[in-house]
């Protein structure tokens, strides 16, 4: 599997599972990988040297993916892309009763609707062959404490997803989802019941092990690729298997 010579978009791209995904597009030949981020500066600057390191073009690019006019210049800084992630993801976590219209509009914006931007905005400029990606989560389809917003936003992706997959098609753009299960990201500091989570999902996971970053990079990266010509639509699980279990 290669991406020699092709230009790469990952948003949420130099922290976590976004900066996984980057470094592997830089490992397999990428020419240019952009990534975008919210706040770190110093992690951005880290992720553009290890994406440099691998021999790739990085351009880093910095925005709030909620923001239709800030969406709207990543785009337009990255240029025309062979590959969209739109990876990255915030939201509020609190039970449902606690939360706020404002804490909608924010978490459905970065998470939901940021893709549909994303896409409206760089589907033009993709050649054919190309492949759209979003990061989706289990959240989506099941129950997950706190996670009521989150989840939503997801489910509502993951629509997307399958809306795009069709209307794009005649340009020759596959788009599909990753679905990953439990990732020990900085994300997860944001839950309150973060250790009772790690050792639950480790507990029940028959790979016996947690997913990783390099595990969602690695069914992204074939889901750009062209051995994925025939997959259209779906939300590819990668969870080691957490899901199967009654």
């Amino acid at each position: 599997m290669t991406f020699e010579g092709k230009s790469v978009l990952v948003t949420g791209g130099t922290r976590g599972i976004g900066k996984g995904i980057a470094l592997r597009f830089a490992e397999l030949g990428a020419a240019r990988v952009a990534v975008s981020y919210l706040r770190n500066d110093r992690a951005a600057e880290e992720t553009a040297e290890e994406i440099r390191s691998q021999g790739a073009e990085p351009i880093v690019l910095r925005g709030n993916l909620g923001d239709p006019g800030k969406a709207a210049e990543i785009v337009a800084g990255a240029g025309p892309v062979d590959v969209l992630v739109s990876n990255a993801a915030t939201g509020v976590i609190r039970p449902l009763l606690e939360l706020t219209e404002k804490h909608w509009d924010w978490t459905l914006n970065a998470n939901a609707r940021a893709l549909f931007t994303l896409a409206r905005l760089a589907a033009p400029a993709m050649p054919a062959g190309s492949s759209i990606v979003a990061i989706s989560s289990m959240g989506g389809e099941r129950v997950l404490e706190n996670y009521s917003l989150v989840g939503t936003s997801k489910a509502a992706l993951e629509s997307l997803v399958r809306y795009l997959a069709v209307e794009l098609a005649p340009r020759g753009i596959r788009v599909n989802a990753v679905s990953a299960g439990l990732v020990d990201t900085g994300a997860l500091e944001h839950f309150p019941n973060r250790e009772e989570m790690l050792s639950y999902y480790l507990g029940r996971t028959p790979a016996g092990r947690l997913v990783e970053p390099p595990d969602v990079a690695d069914a992204v990266c074939f889901l750009a690729s062209p051995a994925a010509e025939m997959i259209r639509g779906q939300a590819i699980i990668v969870d080691g298997g957490y899901s199967v279990l009654a």
